[in-house]
This record gives C-alpha cells, structure tokens and sequence, in this order.
C-alpha cells in the first residue's frame, strides 16, 4: 500500500500524519511530498519513507499512490498561500488513487457542515478513514 502525503508551508499537518499513520500501517510505504523544502523535512524528520519536494514531485507522487492525504487545498490550485500549483491540484484531484482531505479552513476555503475540529482530531478521523479503506 503506498500512501502519499502532500503538505506546504511548515509542514505541520503532514507531521502529524506520518507521526499517525506510520504506527497505524506499519507495512505502507509512506511518500512525503512537500510543496516547500521546510515542510518536506518535517514529514521527513515524522519518520516516512520516502520524500520529496516540489510541483513534479507531486504530480509523479499522485500517479504513482493508492491513497493520497493532505489538507483539502491540495486539491484547490493557488491554495496553501499559493503553493499549490494549478498543476499540483490537477494531480491531486484526477489521481486515480483513494483521497483523505482534511477539511482545515484557510485561504478562504470553508466546508459547510464540517465543525472546527481541532487538528489532531482531524488527524485521528483521517487514520480512521484510512483503516476503512485499507481493511
């Protein structure tokens, strides 16, 4: 199973997740893609498994993942404070992998219905969706 991960900015979120996913299926392979070199260290740094920073590194990663998670504005090109590209969110969204999105209400981006969650609980719901879709 080959989960990616795509975060930006300080790379936050993505630790988060790998710090999480990574105990929850040890036996995945876990690519982290960074929009920016900080973020791709942080979810380095978490423990996974392979990483990798920039636009074709998402593209590339989105080809080649079963599942792909990160927050909802990697699907949303100039999203992220405009680090994803049209590109990036064009990969993200017509992937043929499984999505997990976290629903973080930036960059004027709000999903109706959708509580303000803090992030480590929106992280735990994510693992949740995740052991779903793999079980």
């Amino acid at each position: 199973m080959k989960i990616l991960i795509i975060d930006g900015q300080g790379g936050g979120l993505g630790k988060q997740l790998v710090l999480a996913i990574k105990p929850a299926f040890p036996c995945a392979e876990i690519t982290a893609i960074g929009t920016n070199s900080v973020a791709t260290n942080a979810m380095l740094k978490a423990g996974a498994d392979n990483a990798a920073t920039g636009e074709n590194a998402v593209v590339v990663g989105c080809r080649q993942a079963d599942i792909i998670v990160g927050p909802i504005g990697i699907v949303i090109a100039d999203s992220l404070f405009g680090e994803i590209t049209p590109r990036m969110a064009v990969a993200a969204g017509q992937s043929n992998a499984k999505r997990v999105l976290i629903p973080v209400s930036h960059c004027n981006t709000f999903v109706a219905g959708v509580p303000g969650l803090p992030v480590n609980r929106l992280v735990q719901d994510a693992v949740e969706q995740l052991k779903g879709m793999i079980n």
